[in-house]
């Protein structure tokens, strides 16, 4: 793929759906991009993807990089993932006070943006981080919402790191995730997970691109062709934050 065009790997309302025991091998998702994130087989765990390398995020707080390379089996899947070969056209710093500080600055460096995607990363010292992960399905369709009643969260405070993430158009809420989705991954790469608030130290480091040319891949397994997908707008933003 080109730089700067978006891959995604089926859509959020399978996740709310349950359906997260198939999906892409991760040898397939980085060869399509080295910026991202995702899920696990069975939405265990949160998935970064930073500088071409797959880290899963767990809910016990422990971080692992994940052998992308490797020929993998039926287990080492994505059922969920977005990611670009990322080359940003803007690079510059700035403070935020708080996650919607961070969503505003965003939007007065893209102020034409609103229909488009937009992929971003931020590096650098954070006061505070506010995360949370998933501890992944007890049992087979176990839907997102019931997961988010188990989540963990963990608050990082003067942490050095980057967010990696999207802003999605908010037509396409529930074929991505609308507005930003945003994970986190400390410098030491020990800890982390989906983003829930954040506060940066001071101006700090942030790229981003406009992405205009999207790659979706829909699953192709049973499991997906016979689900009632239906738009849960108010569930994703209960569990994504």
């Amino acid at each position: 793929m080109a730089y700067n065009e978006l891959y995604q790997y089926s859509v959020v309302s399978a996740l709310m759906e349950g359906l997260g025991e198939t999906g892409l091998p991760y040898k397939d998702l980085v060869a399509h991009g080295d910026h991202g994130l995702g899920t696990f087989r069975r939405m265990a765990g949160e998935m970064i993807c930073i500088d071409g390398e797959v880290y899963q995020m767990k809910s016990d707080g422990s971080i692992i990089a994940i052998d992308s390379s490797a020929a993998g089996t039926g287990t080492d899947v994505a059922p969920f993932a977005m990611v670009t070969r990322f080359r940003p056209s803007i690079t510059t710093n700035f403070a935020f006070e708080d996650k919607q500080g961070f969503s505003d600055a965003l939007s007065r460096l893209f102020p034409k943006s609103k229909n488009r995607y937009i992929a971003f990363r931020v590096d650098g010292l954070f006061q505070s981080v506010a995360v949370r992960t998933a501890d992944g399905q007890r049992f087979r369709h176990e839907k997102l919402r019931e997961l988010h009643r188990r989540q963990t969260t963990y608050e990082f405070t003067n942490v050095r790191g980057s967010l990696v993430g999207f802003r999605s158009p908010e037509f396409l809420q529930g074929v991505s995730v609308a507005g930003d989705h945003l994970h986190f991954i400390s410098e030491e790469r020990d800890r982390g997970g989906h983003v829930l608030d954040c506060k940066s130290a001071g101006e700090i480091r942030v790229s981003a691109s406009i992405l205009s040319t999207v790659h979706l891949e829909l699953p192709g397994d049973d499991d997906y062709n016979e689900a009632e997908l239906k738009l849960d707008s108010d569930g994703i933003r209960v569990v994504e934050g």
